[in-house]
């Protein structure tokens, strides 16, 4: 097996599926970082995602098995990249 498909293998499916913008359902997740009423942090395996809205509340969080769903009115959902692993020169010669 090639490195690159050894490392697709690792990265966990990511999956997103949302009602109305009144519910969120998503899998693929791997920490929650912060939330509150306006605002959930996460990290996914496709990297950082926040969640803005009015009155967010986390329904269910599963974290083992990847899942989280969200209630409330979902105004934004933003990424940001996930930084790149490995030494300086692994990312230019990689």
């Amino acid at each position: 097996m090639a490195y690159e498909e050894a490392q697709k293998a690792l990265i966990k499916n990511h999956s997103l599926s949302m009602e109305n913008r009144e519910k969120l359902s998503l899998g693929g997740v791997e920490d929650v970082s912060g939330f509150d009423e306006n605002l959930i942090v996460l990290t996914t395996s496709q990297g950082d995602l926040a969640i803005r809205g009015e009155q967010l509340h986390i329904d269910r969080i599963d974290l083992d098995a990847g899942q989280l769903e969200v209630r409330g009115h979902i105004q934004e959902l933003s990424y940001g990249e996930t930084p790149r692993s490995g030494s300086l020169w692994s990312r230019l010669f990689g």
